[in-house]
């Protein structure tokens, strides 16, 4: 079982004035895929406290796979994909790719996003949409197969052939 840490950007929701509704939805569909939530956490868009959360997340090596949602967006507060490419190690570009096409299917607004997803030492973080409709969407999407990538990542798995 793979563990999970929930990281929420929102200054609204860090102050009290907004509820989060999206970091809840993460983890009704990941503990419904299997996955283990260890952590979540509700920041403000401040990239360098987002970055020390996830730095140490991944170098205490707390959670196998993170996953934020918020602050991917063109507000001059969203940081999120720049606290995530800073401790990064190595980038992830198609988990991002794949998930603005397929919300592409139900809004054009879908090429607004600016998420991103990092592999750093063993864990893989990546940036989910802010809205609990695109969450779940861009979750819903992806998750099949981010056992077999944290297999590989965790070396349980020796390659990404199909059998």
């Amino acid at each position: 079982m793979f563990k999970v840490a929930i990281i929420t950007s929102s200054d609204s929701g860090y102050k009290g004035d907004r509820e989060d509704k999206s970091g809840p939805v993460i983890r009704k569909i990941v503990e419904e895929n299997g996955y283990e939530v260890v952590h979540t956490i509700l920041l403000p868009d401040e990239k360098d406290m987002l970055s020390a959360e996830m730095k140490r997340i991944c170098d205490e090596n707390i959670a196998d796979l993170i996953l934020t949602t918020g602050g991917t967006g063109f507000s001059t507060r969203d940081c999120m994909p720049e606290a995530t490419l800073q401790i990064g190690e190595r980038i992830v570009p198609g988990i991002p790719e794949a998930m603005r096409s397929f919300s592409m299917q139900f809004t054009k607004r879908a090429m607004l996003s600016r998420a991103s997803a990092v592999i750093r030492s063993q864990t893989l973080i990546i940036n989910l949409p802010g809205s609990p409709k695109a969450v779940n969407e861009c979750l819903e999407y992806i998750i099949t197969e981010l056992n077999h990538a944290l297999g590989i990542l965790k070396g349980e798995v020796s390659n990404c052939g199909r059998k």
